[in-house]
This record gives structure tokens, sequence and C-alpha cells, in this order.
């Protein structure tokens, strides 16, 4: 049977949403793995979200609820930040896994984390520190990118957005700047080196 590998997301401006698509890129080059991406429901009202000037939510990436996380063998969480943690659209959909929680229906299964902030001070790494003690109480294993990316962890000349926690982009204050090659290249490999993972997990 395939490893079933579920991308879960919250995008205001595309941004997450643009990475979403480049990990399901790289997890998709991973033999005998399906992957499906989600969105999460989102919790404020449209007069706020246009107010914000939000892109509309992609049609093409369909609404999960909390129980069909039991579906998959693994889950790639991707986030924008808010004042250095997720966003709360984020928090509201680990809210709702309370029954999942209670029986623990996500234990041992890996996870990872993505994400977005406006700056480079924004709290990436501390979105996905904050990310852990979701996973942690549902007993699912984090599994960062770490150094595995080799030189395209090492990127100085130009800014860029990830880390050894997970793929990052940053948006700008007002949501124009776009997700660079190199931060797209990082999506890319955390897909294809977290469906590896989970693959192997899956088969022992």
């Amino acid at each position: 049977m395939a490893t079933k590998i579920y991308i879960v997301y919250y995008s205001t401006w595309g941004h997450v949403a643009t990475l979403a698509e480049e990990i399901k890129k790289g997890a998709d080059s991973v033999p005998g793995v399906e992957v499906t991406i989600w969105r999460v429901p989102e919790t404020l009202p449209e007069g706020v979200l246009a107010k914000m000037h939000a892109a509309p939510g992609r049609q093409d990436h369909p609404v999960i609820t909390a129980g069909q996380l039991a579906e998959a063998d693994g889950v790639l969480f991707g986030t924008p930040t808010r004042f250095g943690m997720m966003a709360a659209q984020m928090k509201a959909f680990f809210d709702s896994t309370g029954g999942l929680w209670k029986e623990q229906s996500l234990a041992g299964k890996p996870a990872g984390v993505f994400f977005a902030t406006a700056t480079q001070g924004g709290g990436q790494e501390s979105t996905a520190l904050t990310a852990v003690t979701q996973l942690a109480h549902h007993g699912m294993l984090f599994v960062p990118v770490g150094g595995t990316h080799g030189a395209g962890m090492l990127i100085m000349d130009e800014v860029k957005g990830g880390s050894a926690y997970g793929a990052g982009t940053f948006a700008g204050a007002d949501g124009s700047r776009v997700p660079t090659g190199a931060e797209l290249a990082l999506a890319e490999h955390q897909g294809r080196y977290f469906a590896g993972i989970a693959k192997k997990l899956k088969s022992v």
C-alpha cells in the first residue's frame, strides 16, 4: 500500500500554499508515496479577510477535518507566523483534534513543519519550536530537515527563509515578496526527505 502523506496548511497571502505545492513536488518524487494537500478551515469572516487583502483559498486544495488526519501515514503542517507562533487558524485546527489526542490516533506518525513570516525577524524558528508542542502531545515524531539540504542550507549571499526546522519564506510586510528559488528548493527537498522517512517508518 502507498504511504499517505498529507500536507496541511493555512495561508493568508498564498506564500505557504506555494511552499506546499513545492513540498508535494518533492514528496511525489518518492516511489510508493501518495500526497494530498489540504487547507485548514478559515476562522475569519470575509469582511476581515478582504481588509487584509487575503488571497482566496485554493479550491484545488480541499478543506480538511480533524478526523481525516488519522488516515495519513505522515503529515507536514504549514502556517504563517503570528507574533512568533502559528496563525490562529492553524491553532484552532489543532485545538479541534482533541478526539484524536484522546485515542492517540496520531501517535508514532512522522510530522514536519514549514512556515512564512513577513520579515527576517518575524519568528520562523520560534514558530517551528512552538508547533512541536502540538506534535508532542499527539505523540507524533518530529522530522526536521536538519542539514540534509547540503549547500542549499548555507546560502549567505541572499535573503532566504527556512532552517533546519523546515522550509520557509518571507512574505514582506505587505505580502508582495514571493518565494525565491532557494526557498522553493528547500521546500522541494523537505518533501522528498520527509516522504522517504515516512515510507521507511511505515515499512517497519
